[in-house]
């Protein structure tokens, strides 16, 4: 999941976007240069997008990068779109991949006919020069899409943002015995996106030697799949990850107590992947002796069928692995150095788990209590349970809800964040950082009340706009959102977060005694202990090096 409290006030975060009434187009020059800034011919044809945001920065809509999924392609690679004549609006988003609603995500989809993405351009086009390029991959897994992601704040720095839909829970994911190259749509998907922004972002204003690929929570480990990807290579040049899950295992009950145990959070082999597929599949009435007439049935079903299965698109909010597309698994190639030498920021937040925890239990009205702080914890460490409850005893916190929160974001996501860190860090710069605003906007329709605390992806509204979440920044949280957007900037304009006027930002250095990681809060900016703030040591006598380790 990411950014699932982003996605239930996406809908209402749509930038005021004023179209600019012209005749015909009067040229493909993005600088302007005497031709129109709006129109620009990608290699498919031309588009027209619309000003967009106070300081004018051009926003491109719905441009298909690949021909729909569909039929026969439905479950297959990305296909090239189709060229048109004439010029194209794009000055609408284009559709959702298909979804289903959900109590943090109010939105729904069935159209298969949804591989568009959406170019943010900076006003003014060549006038500075090309701009660096930012790539962002939205997070879930299963819902979500491109379009709902503001980039007006990077453009003003000078970035060109492009936001990408792909195919989402088992539309992106399945596998079967009939498919050939299963369980890696999603990640097809994005390569297939990153290869359009090579051909067409200097056509928008874009320097395509510049590329960063961001992303948050599942966003980013795709990102963490890219950078093992043979398919990847040379795609991109340097890498965002927010909240990854890429090098994170998952105690049992984690999730939630009927979840079991597993080594990894994201990865799941080909094989296992399969075995979902045809669990999550049955019900669908495809079943046949023979694995391709199964796969051609299953093809042929209304979108609206398969989306009606309990489960369905989150059974696939994970990446197969052992196929041609990921060829091993990921944390396996980081150890041993096989994947793509970029610089990378990376980060998570203080309180990641608690959101997890919150929308399933006090903010919906069901009060995690005591009892069940004692059965999470012998659900995820039987014989160990009392050892950490020792550590992290109930009286110490606000509340159960708030312990079993802390025990699994210092278990789970701390001790997967910080593996992540030492496996990319023994081999490419890379810049650590700790999102710790307490008091982060939170907007879920939920009915109970929970302190959410730094929750997980809680800071992509400081990244992107969102005017639901800018309209309760305090003063020190517009500054914050203007710093971390700053560093962004900074990191894809040159490979590092040093932006104009702000400390110099050290690199990660796992041998170092204390590996510098920046803490992002509204009241302070500075180093923070990541592996004594989140008990690692701990950890590492209880369960061993962190994963991947």
């Amino acid at each position: 999941m990411s950014g699932r409290g982003r996605w239930a006030r996406a809908l209402a975060s749509v930038a005021t976007v004023f179209a600019v009434a012209a005749g015909g187009p009067g040229g493909t020059d993005p600088a302007g240069g005497g031709g129109d800034p709006l129109t620009v011919r990608t290699d498919k044809g031309e588009v027209r997008g619309a000003l967009s945001g106070p300081s004018g920065h051009r926003l491109f809509q719905g441009i298909p990068y690949a021909g729909p999924p569909v039929g026969e392609h439905r479950w297959a690679g990305p296909r090239p779109a189709a060229p048109w004549e004439g010029v194209r609006d794009a000055s609408a988003p284009g559709p959702l991949c298909p979804q289903v609603a959900s109590v943090y995500a109010p939105v729904s989809s069935e159209e298969e006919d949804c591989l568009v993405l959406n170019v943010t351009a900076p006003a003014g086009g060549r006038a500075r020069g090309p701009a660096p390029v930012l790539v962002w991959i939205h997070g879930d897994g299963a819902v979500g899409g491109g379009s709902f992601f503001d980039a007006g704040r990077l453009a003003d720095r000078g970035v060109l943002v492009v936001t990408v839909n792909y195919r989402l829970g088992i539309f992106g994911g399945f596998a079967h015995a009939g498919l050939e190259e299963a369980g890696s749509f999603a990640l097809r998907d994005q390569q297939a996106a990153l290869r359009w922004v090579r051909r067409n972002a200097a056509a928008f204003g874009g320097d395509p030697g510049r590329v960063t690929l961001a992303g948050s929570s599942f966003g980013a480990s795709a990102i963490t799949a890219h950078l093992t990807s043979p398919g990847a290579r040379g795609l991109f040049h340097r890498a965002v990850l927010s909240s990854g899950e890429g090098v994170m295992d998952m105690p049992a009950g984690a999730m939630g107590p009927e979840v079991p145990g597993y080594p990894w959070f994201s990865w799941r082999t080909e094989r296992e992947t399969r075995d979902i597929g045809t669990e999550m599949t049955a019900p669908l009435g495809c079943a046949r002796p023979d694995p391709v007439e199964t796969v051609r049935c299953l093809r042929a079903l209304p979108v609206k069928r398969i989306l009606a299965v309990p489960d369905i698109m989150n059974a696939f909010q994970v990446f197969a692995h052992g196929n041609a597309t990921l060829p091993e698994l990921p944390p396996d190639a980081l150890r041993a150095g096989r994947f793509h030498r970029v610089p990378v920021l990376s980060g998570a937040t203080l309180d990641e788990h608690r959101i997890f925890v919150g929308i399933r239990y006090d903010a919906v009205g069901r009060v995690f209590s005591s009892g069940d702080y004692d059965k999470a914890l012998t659900t995820a460490f039987g014989g160990d349970a009392d050892t950490v409850r020792a550590a992290y005893p109930e009286t110490d916190f606000d509340s159960p809800a708030i312990a079993w929160s802390t025990v699994i974001t210092d278990r789970m996501w701390a001790r997967g964040t910080h593996a992540q860190h030492t496996l990319l860090g023994r081999r490419v710069p890379l810049y650590a950082y700790e999102f710790a605003d307490r008091d982060a906007p939170m907007y879920l329709p939920l009915p109970g009340s929970f302190d959410f605390g730094a929750y997980h992806a809680g800071d992509t509204p400081y990244v992107f706009e969102d005017p639901d979440a800018q309209a309760h920044f305090t003063p020190a949280q517009v500054r914050l959102a203007d710093t971390i957007t700053d560093s962004w900037s900074a990191f894809a304009r040159t490979g590092t977060p040093d932006a104009a006027g702000a400390a110099r930002w050290p690199r990660y250095r796992p041998a170092d005694p204390v590996p510098h990681t920046r803490s992002l809060a509204p009241e302070r900016i500075g180093p923070v202990d990541y592996a004594r703030e989140h008990r690692l040591e701990f950890w590492e006598r209880l369960a061993g090096p962190g994963p991947g380790l």
